[in-house]
């Protein structure tokens, strides 16, 4: 019988590349990691790693095992699911990794909204990029990810299940005193004479195609990794940016945020994501359904 928590170290081997990468992921020691996997080898009578230097690299019975490991690891979520069921419904706790954003409108209230309907259940919440997200997944440390479009796997990844949440547009923001700060609306082509703030994670590339897809490239001038940080900068009137519908400005009293016109108005995807066959174990199915409630506020505010 193969011993599934050695499985899952291979298919988390693969995700990280390195045995330090996955002990790291898995909260374990490289020599523990380098254990379970030559008792996996010893398990299926085939060699699974070879060494390229002083890195390790997957065998081609590595990969056959894990094409069937992805369903297998599918499957068993779904006997999860299935004892669930049988054993009380919804109960324990559910761990929800989000991007910065999402934390106001969507994964806050959501975590409020369990917390009053369901006294068994607990929500955990923890801010992290896509990758880390999708890292925690895999780990099992984290039982749903909430996740921008770019940078999401494809959607027929045979690891996750994801579906979209919500639609969320993107605005224009300016400082008070911008000459389009009166407005109650502006076709982005409008921007093209602008100085532009970026920031460095993936609405750089948003607002490059938002630009190019209105008829300009923006001229950028200052780029900034935080939020907090591009926000000061175009309240002090060094340039414009556009700013997801989901981030709050509420500490930027010097800002304007404008929507956009036109059919080309730039909005991305926000998805959920969870381990394949997960989705219908009760207590994430509770608090997907706090998170779509949470998603409709927004669409509908």
């Amino acid at each position: 019988m193969i011993d599934l928590r050695r499985l899952h170290v291979l298919r988390v081997l693969r995700e990280e590349g390195t045995v330090t990468a996955t002990a790291r992921a898995l909260h374990l020691t490289p020599s523990a990691v380098s254990q379970q996997l030559r008792q996996l080898a010893a398990d299926v009578g085939a060699e699974l790693l070879h060494h390229e230097g002083r890195r390790v690299a997957l065998t081609p019975a590595a990969h056959v095992l894990l094409g069937h490991a992805d369903t297998i690891a599918a499957e068993w979520e779904r006997t999860r699911a299935d004892l669930a069921e049988h054993s009380g419904g919804a109960a324990g706790r559910v761990r929800i990794a989000g991007f910065a954003s999402s934390f106001g409108s969507l994964l806050v209230p959501a975590a409020a909204r369990v917390r009053e309907s369901n006294p068994r259940l607990e929500v955990s919440l923890a801010e992290t990029d896509i990758d880390e997200g999708l890292r925690r997944l895999l780990a099992d440390r984290a039982d749903i990810a909430v996740l921008p479009v770019p940078g999401t796997p494809p959607l027929d990844d045979p690891r996750f299940d994801q579906r979209v949440l919500l639609r969320d547009r993107q605005d224009l923001v300016v400082w008070t005193g911008h000459r389009l700060a009166g407005r109650d609306a502006v076709e982005l082509a409008e921007t093209a004479s602008e100085d532009w703030i970026a920031p460095h994670h993936d609405q750089h590339e948003l607002i490059r195609v938002a630009c190019a897809a209105a008829g300009f490239a923006p001229r950028v001038v200052h780029e900034a990794a935080e939020w907090s940080c591009v926000l000061s900068l175009v309240e002090r009137g060094f340039g414009v940016c556009l700013l997801p519908g989901l981030a709050d400005v509420a500490a930027h009293r010097g800002l304007v945020r404008i929507p956009l016109l036109g059919e080309a108005a730039p909005a991305r995807s926000v998805l959920t994501c969870v381990r394949r066959g997960s989705r219908a174990q009760p207590a994430i199915a509770v608090v997907m359904a706090a998170l779509e409630e949470a998603a409709h506020q927004v669409s509908s505010g």
